[in-house]
């Protein structure tokens, strides 16, 4: 008698079957730290645009107005607001694809950077949104958010 050396086809299906099983579960992770990820874009871009606004302040003494400066309020790689090309490279995008509830067609709830300001350009506020938590315990919950001089609100 000869002994049959190999898998049977039950052994091959359990590992093959397993193998689903765990990939699965790491394609779940790896889209909750693509979501994660976007956000933190979404918070790193209304930084730098802060920061470029209180550039323009330094330089005008009044923040950009958004009678003036952007069609419908949507901040877009145009030469939005005066900032570019001299207080930013470029102005951002929001990433894609939308997340959470910034997902709407129009106005502020979609994933877009909404600018305005008063006309006497004393204050300014970008309005985004966060499709969840960021930051722990000490950050920003998910939803729509603003910018201000003073602060994300």
């Amino acid at each position: 008698m000869k002994k049959q050396s190999g898998f049977s086809l039950i052994e091959l299906l359990v590992v093959i079957s397993i193998i689903g099983l765990l990939a699965s579960v790491v394609l779940v992770a790896l889209a909750s730290a693509r979501a994660r990820s976007r956000d933190a874009k979404r918070v790193a871009d209304v930084s730098q645009m802060a920061k470029a606004m209180e550039l323009f302040f330094n330089e005008k003494l009044y923040y950009p107005t958004s009678a003036t400066s952007i069609i419908g309020g949507v901040l877009s790689s145009a030469n939005a607001l005066g900032l570019v090309p001299k207080f930013l490279t470029m102005m951002p995008l929001a990433p894609q694809p939308q997340d959470g509830i910034c997902g709407g067609t129009s106005g502020i709830g979609n994933n877009n950077y909404w600018y305005e300001a008063p006309v006497t350009g004393k204050t300014y506020t970008i309005t985004f949104c966060l499709g969840g938590d960021t930051g722990g315990g000490t950050g920003l919950q998910s939803g729509i958010r603003a910018l201000t001089p003073a602060g994300m609100r």
